[in-house]
């Protein structure tokens, strides 16, 4: 019954060596044939996006974007205020259309601690 059992664990053990020095050959063999006819690869994104220039003069916050790319980009200002109890303020979406420059404005009560500007592009 023993050497049954052994023969049988030893049986199982080559069966799993064979199959996985066998499985990398096949899926190598398989791409190797299926290699004559390969899908195209997908577009390079073309530049998009706005330039923008923050600026901040004691309390007040200005960014001007400017798109020179041919597709719209909606940009966001975000204000971070220095003071814990003064307000974070963050802009409406405005689109920014090709070839065009937006002005963005806000405001804290005290100092501004941070100032960035969000993008996300359209179509």
């Amino acid at each position: 019954m023993r050497s049954t059992r052994r023969r049988t664990w030893a049986l199982l053990a080559a069966a799993a060596v064979i199959a996985g020095i066998a499985a990398p050959v096949a899926v190598s063999a398989a791409n190797r044939a299926g290699s004559g006819a390969s899908a195209p690869l997908a577009p390079e994104p073309g530049p998009s996006g706005s330039e923008c220039r923050t600026s901040v003069e004691g309390s007040r916050v200005t960014a001007y974007c400017h798109n020179p790319y041919p597709s719209t980009d909606v940009v966001r200002l975000h204000t971070e205020c220095a003071r814990w109890w003064d307000v974070d303020a963050d802009s409406s979406a405005v689109a920014v259309q090709p070839g065009r420059t937006v002005k963005l404005e806000d405001r804290c009560w005290k100092e501004v601690g941070s100032v960035w500007v969000s993008h996300s592009v359209t179509s």
